[in-house]
């Protein structure tokens, strides 16, 4: 129980910094901007990183239908 009033003195405490004082808040939002941007980017290599191997057969998936549409495309042209 004395965690819950640890977090609450903390954030009460950030909310009172940032209620007093302008620069302070600028320095809130800026800071939460990059942390939001540094997980936007760890989630889009995640994605789509070719090491990953999820990623890897939804990459072999993709271009072996562009293969057969291909190989349809060029057998239509051809006859």
């Amino acid at each position: 129980m004395e965690y819950y009033y640890f977090l609450i003195f903390v954030f009460g405490l950030l909310g009172w910094f940032i209620a007093a004082d302008e620069s302070i808040k600028k320095a809130f939002v800026y800071v939460t901007d990059i942390a939001v941007n540094k997980f936007k980017a760890w989630k889009w290599w995640l994605v789509n990183n070719p090491k990953n191997p999820i990623v890897k057969y939804f990459m072999w998936r993709k271009s072996m239908k562009m293969a057969k549409k291909l190989a349809e495309y060029f057998d239509k042209k051809n006859e």
